[in-house]
């Protein structure tokens, strides 16, 4: 079934500045395969981000071949479904560059680019200008969804995790929805919950409803513990359970969620590098050290 969180043809033009020839044309060269429903074209964001790439690249000169190479590399490394905020798309030296905040790569390799003079024809652009303008249609999405009579629980999920890039809110009634037609969804759970924790985070701890504050924290931590109840092997579930009982201060518990994260999964480094802080807080010396050591030892320091 194709997502409608898809955009079609003329709605990427809008959003790109392009004409829909123009649209179709990128598609032709193979710089994308968006799905296709009946005659048309649907677009999904990460598409919306490799054709804006392809705009912007080959405004700069840059060769069709090259564009292909490193649009189909840049495919691969792009996330689906993450916020994307921080990601920023250039050109620097004939070089297709990717930054996601502190990181920087080069997707043709996936390697960071040598040193570099960038070029000044090509500023390159924010993924998430991008995702501002295209939020408005995950109401839209969502919307269509609900008069659907064909939509299932891991259709909504699915709308869920595509509606991240652009709007939270419209991913997070999606997720709810999908959790109404099966409340065992363990994706579900988790995707929801790690967006009301992420909304909670923001907030800096303060109350704001169910979105943010203590509330958030709280509704987060249900969402982990349905997610880790209806898949018990999960490590993430477990993982992310004790990141929020750790940022409600319950140490104990968040200390006996990690302990079941690295039985789920024993190479979870992230999982002894937080039970060394938790052990190191709680005035057990010896744990922390052992803990520690192991996370050093699992990234080979």
């Amino acid at each position: 079934m194709t997502s409608p969180a898809a955009y079609s043809t003329a709605q990427v033009a809008a959003l790109l500045r392009l004409t829909e020839s123009r649209v179709r044309r990128f598609v032709r060269a193979g710089f994308l395969e968006p799905q296709r429903r009946g005659n048309a074209y649907r677009y999904t964001f990460q598409d919306l981000v490799l054709l804006r790439t392809a705009k912007e690249l080959t405004e700069a000169g840059i060769g069709p071949t090259r564009v292909g190479r490193a649009l189909a590399r840049l495919r691969e490394q792009l996330p689906r479904g993450r916020s994307l905020s921080a990601v920023r798309i250039t050109a620097e030296a004939g070089q297709v560059v990717a930054r996601d905040g502190g990181e920087v790569w080069e997707p043709r390799t996936g390697q960071r680019p040598l040193p570099y003079r960038e070029l000044e024809d090509f500023a390159g652009f924010e993924v998430a200008e991008l995702a501002e303008r295209a939020a408005p249609l995950g109401r839209q999405a969502v919307d269509e969804a609900e008069q659907r009579r064909d939509f299932d629980a891991e259709d909504w999920f699915e709308l869920g995790f595509e509606l991240e890039a652009t709007s939270v809110d419209e991913a997070r009634r999606a997720y709810a929805r999908a959790l109404e037609e099966d409340p065992t969804h363990a994706d579900a759970h988790l995707n929801l919950g790690r967006l009301l924790h992420e909304a909670a985070a923001e907030d800096h701890g303060e109350e704001r409803g169910e979105e943010g504050g203590e509330d958030g924290l709280a509704a987060a931590e249900a969402h982990y513990r349905q997610a880790a109840a209806h898949r018990p092997g999960d490590a993430t579930a477990w993982f992310n359970l004790g990141v929020v009982l750790e940022d409600l201060e319950r140490l104990e518990e968040a200390q006996a969620a990690y302990a079941r994260c690295l039985e789920a999964d024993p190479a979870q480094a992230d999982a002894h590098f937080n039970l060394a802080g938790l052990h190191s807080r709680l005035g057990d010396k010896a744990a922390a050290v052992r803990h520690l050591k192991a996370y050093k030892g699992l990234l080979g320091a």
